[in-house]
């Protein structure tokens, strides 16, 4: 019951969210859309919304044959995935899992394994990277999203990372990549530009687009 009132809340947002994303620019739709993902985890329910995002994120990886999956450390209150990433490492050794570090500013990114225990360091913008830097190159990546839209196009921080790695994937083989959001980050149609590219699917707590 108390999902159900949280999910209609989401839904009630996500509405005004799409109303007003067609002509807002990408700068001021993803000012708003931070500060309404921060002022959502102070809200009650956000304990209910995290556990059925967990769980769609865990029936994602479970229909896919990943061998490594791409995960992310959490900032400015974006869902915290590396749990549901724990267990899927622990149904099979022979898993891996790795962190995105950006070794330049402004240059694709590359990926340092990692698990639960993995001892860390500060890495750049004062996210933590694995201490370790043994570089690999996941087959699936969870992205964090600012935003969505019902296209799959994302959202992100503005800073290109995610499309830049993404172009200049090792052998030209593009891994799955899956989308994190709340579903108060979905628009009906994003802002978008000739490089942008949708993702192959977009995970929330309501639901697997």
């Amino acid at each position: 019951m108390v999902l159900n009132r949280v999910l209609r809340s989401e839904e009630s947002i996500a509405r005004n969210v799409c109303h007003e994303a067609k002509s807002e620019p990408k700068s001021a739709l993803r000012a708003r859309l931070l500060a309404t993902r921060e002022a959502q985890s102070e809200q009650a329910g956000q304990s209910a919304r995290n556990e059925a995002l967990a769980i769609r994120i865990r029936e994602v990886l479970a229909r896919h044959e990943a061998r490594c999956v791409g995960v992310y450390w959490p900032v400015a209150g974006e869902f915290d995935a590396r749990d549901a990433v724990a267990r899927w490492l622990a149904v099979d050794e022979s898993r891996g899992a790795a962190l995105p570090v950006v070794v330049t500013p402004h240059a694709r990114m590359v990926f340092h394994a990692w698990r639960a225990d993995t001892p860390m360091k500060e890495g750049r913008y004062r996210i933590p990277v694995p201490a370790e830097e043994v570089v690999v190159v996941p087959d699936l990546l969870l992205i964090p999203c600012v935003g969505f839209d019902s296209d799959r196009y994302r959202l992100g921080y503005g800073g290109g990372y995610y499309d830049r790695t993404l172009a200049a994937w090792p052998n030209g083989a593009r891994p799955v990549t899956i989308g994190i959001a709340y579903e108060s980050g979905r628009s009906r149609a994003l802002p978008r530009e000739t490089h942008d590219m949708p993702l192959d699917a977009i995970v929330t707590e309501s639901a697997i687009y």
